[in-house]
C-alpha cells in the first residue's frame, strides 16, 4: 500500500515537472520578444539619434570615401553587417559598411 502512494506521487511529480519544462519555453519566448522590441525601440529612438552614432557613422562613411560597398554609388546611409545584441552602440567599425539607400533597402527587404 505504501508502495502505491509513493508511485503515486512520484507519477503526480513527473507530470508536474514536464508540465513546468513545457511551459517554461513559452515564458522565455514572451520575455524575448518584449526584451527585443524594448532593444529596438532604444536602438531606433535613441542610440540612432545619438552624437555616439553620428560620430561612427562619419568614420564609416569616410573610410568608405563615401561610396557604397555594393554598388559605387554614392553612399548617404550606414548598415549594420552584424548587430550587438546586448551592448548596443558597441559594434565595430568593421561590422558597418557604407551604403547607398537603395542598397540598403535591398538588404532590410
Amino acid at each position: 500500500m505504501d508502495f502505491l502512494i509513493l508511485l503515486v506521487i512520484l507519477v503526480a511529480f513527473v507530470i508536474w515537472l514536464f508540465k513546468q519544462i513545457k511551459e517554461e519555453p513559452l515564458k522565455n519566448q514572451s520575455e524575448d520578444k518584449e526584451s527585443l522590441s524594448l532593444r529596438q525601440d532604444y536602438y531606433r529612438n535613441v542610440y540612432l539619434k545619438s552624437d555616439a552614432w553620428r560620430r561612427k557613422r562619419y568614420v564609416v562613411l569616410r573610410r568608405d570615401n563615401w561610396r557604397c560597398v555594393y554598388c559605387g554609388a554614392k553612399a548617404t546611409q550606414v548598415h549594420h553587417t552584424r548587430y550587438a545584441k546586448i551592448n548596443i552602440g558597441k559594434e565595430p567599425i568593421d561590422w558597418l559598411v557604407s551604403v547607398c539607400k537603395p542598397c540598403h533597402d535591398k538588404k532590410h527587404s
